[in-house]
């Protein structure tokens, strides 16, 4: 059978807005860390960098072959990188993503094993002139991965019962442990400590599906820690139009497979929670009417949305694909009845978007889509935990690109904003989800750091990342983009001049996917995005000073002197 790609126009209608509830959806995470040390948003440090601008500190684009030769290379040599270092002879080095720069400097991320044992928060960021070498280094934790022992004292039992536990006092549905504990270095917590990792499936609450991951130590049977892998988002879908879709055509009919954008598929689940689903087709390549009650229009907006997206990442920022490799996620649709949430998962590397209440508005919007693939994107860079105010980097990320491909779009019918889920009519009264430059407007996130900011929801606490964001960009004060106005406010009191979006979203892509680590806090991500700006446009540039003081107009830091 012949198969190729089509291009095709969906008409819409006009677009719906009508309620829902909280935007969120992330992914599932390789490592999971703390930050260690006492609460602080002010660096020890200040990163160095030439004082100049380099262009060519700007990552290239790698095709899969080029990426799987860096990757080779950094598994034929991680050895000596791990010699260079100075591990532990017992630690050896595992390879998880690559980046190449312009100039011929190379990042690998690598996660890393104890004695044969996985090192959960030991992640880190070599940098060099080749894959191998270790000209400089970024990593999840600072103390000697060392456990006391690795012979536990407490049988996996204990703490598959414990996980169990957990699940149930979260009124999981149907709680169930595929496969027994495996143990771990968990070096989250300052000593690293031998542990049992617990993953729980069945549902959520809410009919999400569950992975509940939950470390107990094998020493003495106390749970250190538990993050559930998968997270939920909601809204409602926002119309695009009439929009172009790539698809296949497999003999006589056509079916919602991007062969541009490796393959990524939309599938139907038709009200089910489990499985893959059917793929869409059909015969005439036209998806959809516009209409919530055609199955085909949540499609047809799911796959535009993720789409869009993949452009992004591979023309603004060099990246093909989530993994870097060429390959496509995909989605689902039409999940579960009255399902009113959207969420992605690494464990199905897929997005997936149920219908809303009364299975009337499904939450396929571009900001939804750009969303979700985002945490994707995290999860296999720098893998931000979802918790405490790494979680709340985590959430601003895919905040923050949700906006910047909302940008990138130029959709005439969802023109790109700093507003959160500004079409799905939240709360009724026609107010965005979340505001980027007064975050504190939705009523609960916060506009700047504060010493207890890691122990509110990440949604909140992702307030100063997005604020930051949005100074950073377009500066403080009141001013109107795109028809929409804004007021930004500064904890200071001072004004920021803004760089434009262009070099923010430059800046924070190359933080997270070289600098960020699983453990980073906002005074890391301060000087991961020094360090950043400082590699692009120089540590004398009016760049890098936007950068020192948009991040004191939200409390972290100071401001840049001179």
């Amino acid at each position: 059978m012949r198969s190729r790609s089509s291009h095709r126009r969906t008409p819409h209608t006009a677009r719906r807005r009508t309620a829902a509830v909280a935007l969120a959806g992330i992914a599932a995470l390789v490592a999971t860390a703390v930050q260690s040390g006492s609460a602080t948003a002010v660096p020890d440090d200040t990163p160095s960098a030439a004082s100049r601008a380099n262009p060519a500190a700007e990552s290239v684009r790698l095709t899969p072959a080029q990426r799987a030769e860096l990757i080779r290379e950094a598994n034929a040599t991680k050895a000596d990188t791990a010699e260079a270092l100075g591990l532990d002879e017992k630690e050896q080095l595992v390879v998880r993503d690559v980046l190449k720069d312009r100039d011929g400097t190379v990042h690998v991320r690598y996660e890393r094993t104890y004695d044969g044992l996985p090192v959960l928060g030991g992640d880190l960021v070599v940098q060099g002139e080749k894959p191998g070498g270790a000209e400089s280094v970024v990593k999840a934790t600072r103390t000697a991965v060392k456990p006391a022992t690795t012979r536990a004292a407490v049988p996996a039992a204990k703490a598959e019962q414990q996980a169990l536990g957990a699940a149930k006092a979260e009124d999981a549905k149907n709680p169930d442990v595929e496969n027994a504990p495996r143990k771990v270095v968990w070096a989250a917590d300052g000593t690293p400590t031998l542990a049992y990792e617990t993953v729980v499936g069945g549902l959520q609450h809410d009919g999400t599906p569950q992975e509940l991951h939950v470390v107990t130590d094998a020493t003495t049977g106390e749970k250190l820690y538990e993050w559930q892998a998968v997270h939920t988002g909601t809204g409602h879908t926002v119309y695009s139009g009439t929009v172009d879709l790539t698809t296949t055509r497999s003999g006589s009919s056509y079916n919602l497979t991007d062969g541009a954008r490796g393959n990524h598929r939309t599938y139907n689940l038709n009200r089910g929670t489990s499985g893959t689903g059917t793929l869409f087709s059909g015969a005439d390549d036209v998806w959809g009417n516009g209409s919530s009650s055609n199955a085909e229009s949540a499609a047809a907006d799911a796959h535009y949305g993720a789409a869009l997206t993949w452009d992004y990442y591979k023309n603004v920022h060099g990246r093909n694909g989530i993994r870097g490799n060429g390959v496509g996620a995909y989605s689902r649709v039409h999940y579960g009845n009255n399902y009113v949430n959207a969420f992605w998962s690494d464990s199905c590397f897929c997005m997936t978007y149920g219908d809303g209440s009364g299975n009337a508005n499904p939450l396929t919007s571009i900001d939804v889509a750009a969303h979700e693939m985002t945490h994707g994107l995290t999860s296999n860079t720098a893998g931000l935990r979802y918790s405490g105010e790494s979680g709340g980097l985590n959430e601003a990320t895919s905040d923050i690109f949700g906006a910047t491909v909302e940008f990138y779009a130029g959709n005439s019918s969802d023109v790109g904003d700093y507003l959160i889920g500004e079409e799905i009519n939240i709360r009724g009264d026609g107010t965005p989800l979340r505001y980027m430059d007064r975050p504190s407007k939705d009523g609960s996130s916060k506009d700047s750091w504060y010493s207890g900011l890691g122990s509110i929801d990440v949604h909140y606490s992702s307030g100063p990342a997005n604020h930051f964001f949005y100074l950073l960009s377009e500066g403080s004060g009141a001013k109107t983009i795109n028809g929409v106005s804004y007021n930004s406010p500064t904890s200071d009191g001072l004004p920021v001049t803004g760089i434009g979006r262009a070099k923010a979203e430059k800046i924070w892509f190359r933080a997270l996917t070289t600098k960020f680590t699983s453990t980073t806090n906002y005074a890391g991500a301060r000087t991961g995005t020094l360090a950043a700006t400082g590699e692009l446009y120089g540590t004398s540039s009016a760049e890098y000073k936007a950068v020192q003081n948009a991040w004191a107009a939200v409390n972290v830091g100071a401001r840049a002197t001179g």
